[in-house]
């Protein structure tokens, strides 16, 4: 937060005239503003189009300690008794006031995104931006979305407000806590590595989301228990899917669960840990991440779910899909809030699901298609790739890598692009094994070098289908699923491999030069 407040402070020093902080954190967004201005000896005013424009009280003696992150609150709100000033509730007559006022301050406009399709409303404030910037006078924006008039887009600076890091989540707790011990009696069964897990599910959420989330928690069951640290995780599940561009996951498979790929398990085995402060000692950078290309059905998707698990580390999935908005500028700001968010839950890996559906149309020709949107995308990606300090760990798979711009498959950006061919018979045997332990099969019970050999071509993914369809025979039949029920169901499949053979091997043409083989060459006579 401390770092917050010192950049807002560089913003209103420097006259930056117009200044928008696109955030649901109302309260928390006028808190920053004031304490900023107090230690810049200057007066804040807040206008609402129900109030008006109102002085602020100065804030109380805690602000030395809120701006070192150790307290919460302590400001005065505007009173019921303040007086608006020069009637100045219209939002026209408001801006038209501030041009004469001569008076050094900030003036927090609150939910003003609702009167930026006002073109009187846009020239005044205009006119304001452009008085301003001669002394240190700023308005200040706040509103959960707004979307900038071109005509001001030279006089606003962008200013986020941080999500909270652990020690402030501890200090969140500890409020919640006796805030809510004032109305019900708690019982309090929690230690303090359960208090830590318990800060440590709430990172990626906003304060207010925290503190909602744990009331919420402390509520339903009245008591802070271990069974409280599993409810928080569940809210902050279910906020993350409400904001529709993430999903987060927290019981992820491990690479036990994978068949075969030992190039691709070696390569994570050795950067496990290396956003550790003792890897950092060490002169060790954090993993970047990696691209998973491959045969479709061959479990590209599941090792990247499978790192998560491998590394015990959060998992947050990036909907491809929800991040572009129809209105210009949003889908920029919707990416740049999945970066905020994973940073906030760093270390954690980011799942970013068939690559290539996101940024294939981000070449030259794209910009007449979608208004240059996936390559500003492109840009916003590539750009936090490259200079983020947070262990995000990427983790990125790809059916069609030669639609993807060259820029992003680059080294700097991904550490490593992985190839996943179709099984060898050695993890054919695995992949089998997997599936019928899975099922609560003894592998041992079955020819597995057999069934293996007449799975040759297969994909995990049809592998997979054919057990299961054994099963139903099986079953229908009313008998024990055997080797040869395995072997009539791989008989009625026609693999992917024969029904797509020249684009599998135009695939395979294209990453055996430029694509590390995930899985360990097969040796001769092993089969393919």
């Amino acid at each position: 937060m401390a770092d917050a407040i010192e950049r807002l402070k560089v913003l209103i020093d420097s006259s930056t005239p117009i200044v928008v902080m696109e955030t649901v954190e109302e309260m928390r967004a006028v808190r920053v503003v004031r304490i900023a201005c107090s230690s810049l000896n200057l007066a804040t005013f807040e206008w609402s189009i129900a109030s008006g424009l109102v002085r602020c009280g100065q804030p109380t003696v805690e602000t030395a300690l809120i701006t070192a992150g150790l307290a919460e609150g302590g400001y005065d709100h505007p009173t019921d008794d303040a007086k608006a000033l020069y009637n100045s509730r219209d939002p026209a007559q408001m801006l038209g006031n501030l041009e004469g006022l001569t008076l050094e301050a900030a003036f927090i406009l609150k939910d003003f995104h609702r009167h930026m399709d006002d073109p009187v409303v846009v020239r005044r404030l205009r006119d304001v931006g452009q008085k301003f910037s001669a002394n240190r006078r700023t308005v200040i924006i706040t509103a959960p979305k707004i979307s900038v008039p071109p005509e001001l887009e030279s006089l606003v600076e962008f200013f986020e407000l941080p999500l909270p890091d652990r020690q402030r989540l501890r200090q969140i707790i500890d409020e919640t806590l006796v805030r809510v011990s004032k109305i019900h009696t708690l019982q309090r069964k929690l230690d303090a590595n359960g208090l830590d897990a318990l800060a440590e599910n709430l990172r990626g959420l906003t304060e207010e989301e925290a503190e909602r989330a744990i009331s919420q928690a402390l509520v339903s069951r009245y008591a802070l228990c271990p069974e409280t640290v599993t409810d928080v995780l569940q809210a902050k599940k279910d906020l993350l899917r409400r904001s529709e561009m993430l999903d987060f996951f927290q019981d992820s498979a491990s690479m036990a669960a994978v068949g075969g790929l030992e190039n691709l398990k070696g390569w994570l085995a050795q950067r496990q840990g290396t956003w550790e402060e003792q890897a950092r000692a060490f002169g060790l950078d954090p993993a970047k991440g990696i691209i998973i290309l491959g045969v479709q059905g061959c479990g590209k998707s599941l090792c990247a779910r499978a790192v998560a698990g491998e590394w015990k580390l959060p998992l947050v999935k990036f909907d491809t899909a929800a991040i572009y908005d129809k209105y210009v500028g949003e889908t920029e700001k919707r990416i740049q809030k999945v970066f905020q968010v994973a940073e906030g839950l760093a270390p954690c890996v980011l799942w970013i699901d068939e690559l290539e559906k996101v940024f294939a149309g981000s070449g030259p020709d794209s910009a007449s298609a979608d208004a240059g949107v996936s390559s500003r995308l492109l840009a916003a990606f590539l750009s936090w790739m490259q200079d983020r300090k947070a262990p995000v760990f990427v983790a990125a798979t790809c059916n069609n890598v030669t639609v993807l711009p060259p820029e992003l498959i680059r080294k700097g950006r991904f550490d490593e692009l992985f190839f996943v061919d179709l099984p060898n018979q050695a993890e054919r045997k695995q992949v089998f094994a997997i599936q019928l332990t899975k099922r609560k099969r003894n592998p041992a019970d079955f020819d597995l070098a057999r069934i293996a050999t007449a799975a040759a071509g297969y994909s995990g993914a049809e592998i997979e289908s054919a057990v299961q369809t054994a099963l139903y025979a099986a079953y229908s039949q009313k008998q024990q699923v055997s080797t040869q029920h395995v072997l009539d169901a791989l008989k009625s499949t026609v693999p992917l491999s024969t029904t797509r053979a020249e684009e599998i091997e135009a695939l395979r043409s294209w990453a055996r030069h430029r694509a590390v083989p995930a899985s360990v060459p097969a040796s001769k006579g092993e089969g393919a």
